[in-house]
């Protein structure tokens, strides 16, 4: 019992709620009477083609549950992706192509073996197309009753959408049920998601219930913010840092990050204990403590994790010679701005074309913003669309106030 007590510490560490209040001790208490490991659930749809360090956090989490000795079951949600969750959503979802679900779920699973412990006796990696798709119209029908319509608008984006006149497709409203079932289907002992997953995962103990099993527990967690300290991290906001990328990239967008949320990814991304995180969080407060170093510490560890320790330590001197030693600043979400040998054209170069290759944006707007003065390379407002090239290594270059379009201009390795 008092091992149990102590894994129960490390396994809310960084969560918001355990529901009900005190079921996880019974489901410790109720696993050990009977010499079994946990069910713990986590379930991914994969509407992307990667993941980010957003994801990592529960996925850290269930990486936890299986270090304490239980079994993580990971739901790659291949069918329940042809819906969309539409939790936190505010208009109803496109539909994915089944080739696109397919290429995801793949890049899903291999990229979460990045954190998980790849043991068969810890891991169990399901697809609930296994059990969605034999579904006959009366098993549907059987799983539509295990709730109301009522219940179901109980959900805040159902609930907003509703009040504001404004589209909730059915197919919509039957996602947190085939979510619920997905735990009936794996006979989940417990579930885990951000906050924003809390009505889906609840509803998961009612379909439970409804079809005579246990109700799991359901853990919330943190949801992490992106490098823009504001909005969560998302793909489609681009304020993320993506488990695959370079290290060079994962460790210069940590960097990035504002010095407001740089404890909030100490505790959910590392596995530093909570005092020792305090401790770091007392220095900073106090000034005994430099942020660019805990910063540099944090993207070190992150960059070690998802490659090794060579490549944390090489990524650590490219971003030194980049920034420190050339007193560059990345007070925004600097990128490299890679010149190529094209570019030359006559000694100038053609600045939408770049603009359009490093940040994304098209030459038309690229165009406009140079016409409105947006566009400044070394603090100076670039005034035409062609400009020498002379001078530009080591630049700084910004593209209008948004600290996405920032970057430093190098030259090609």
């Amino acid at each position: 019992m008092a091992n149990d007590q102590k894994d129960i510490s490390i396994l809310t560490k960084g969560c918001v709620e355990a529901l009900p209040e005190g079921g996880l001790e019974k489901k410790f208490e109720e696993a050990a009477s009977k010499g079994r490991q946990l069910r713990v659930k986590l379930g991914v749809d994969p509407t992307a083609p990667d993941i980010h360090l957003g994801h990592t956090v529960v996925l850290t989490k269930l990486r936890q549950f299986q270090d304490a000795g239980h079994r993580a079951v990971l739901i790659i949600g291949d069918y329940t992706a042809r819906i969309g969750d539409p939790s936190g959503v505010s208009k109803t979802r496109p539909q994915l192509f089944s080739e696109a679900i397919e290429a995801n779920a793949k890049t899903y699973q291999e990229q979460a073996s990045k954190v998980l412990a790849n043991d068969p006796e810890k891991l169990e990696i399901r697809r609930n197309s296994e059990w969605l798709a034999p579904m006959r119209l009366e098993d549907i029908f059987k799983l539509m009753s295990a709730s109301t319509v009522a219940r179901i608008l109980e959900r805040d984006d159902f609930a907003n959408r509703f009040n504001e006149n404004r589209s909730i497709s059915m197919l919509e409203t039957l996602y947190p049920l085939l979510q619920g079932y997905d735990s009936v289907a794996i006979d989940a002992d417990i579930e885990l998601g951000g906050t924003d997953q809390k009505f889906n995962m609840l509803m998961g103990r009612v379909v439970q219930e409804y079809y005579g099993k246990p109700g799991q527990v359901v853990l919330t967690n943190e949801i992490l913010p992106g490098t823009d300290g504001v909005d969560r991290m998302s793909k489609s906001v681009g304020n993320y840092i993506g488990v695959d990328e370079p290290a060079d990239e994962i460790f210069g967008k940590v960097m990035s990050i504002p010095d407001s949320v740089m404890i909030t990814y100490y505790r959910l991304l590392t596995s530093r204990p909570v005092a020792e995180i305090e401790t770091i969080e007392h220095g900073l407060r106090s000034g005994s403590l430099h942020p660019r170093d805990q910063k540099a510490a944090l993207a070190g560890e992150l960059v070690a994790r998802f490659h090794d320790d060579a490549a944390a330590a090489a990524a650590e001197k490219h971003f030194n010679e980049l920034f420190r030693d050339k007193k560059l600043t990345i007070d925004a979400a600097l990128v490299e701005c890679l010149l190529e040998p094209g570019d030359d054209e006559n000694g100038l170069v053609y600045l939408p074309k770049l603009l359009e290759r490093w940040f994304g944006i098209t030459r038309s707007e690229a165009r406009r913003r140079i016409r409105q003065g947006g566009i400044s390379i070394a603090d100076r407002q670039v005034i035409s669309e062609k400009i020498g090239i002379n001078g530009l290594i080591g630049s700084t270059i910004k593209a209008g106030k948004s600290t996405k379009f920032h970057g430093v201009i190098i030259a090609a390795d």
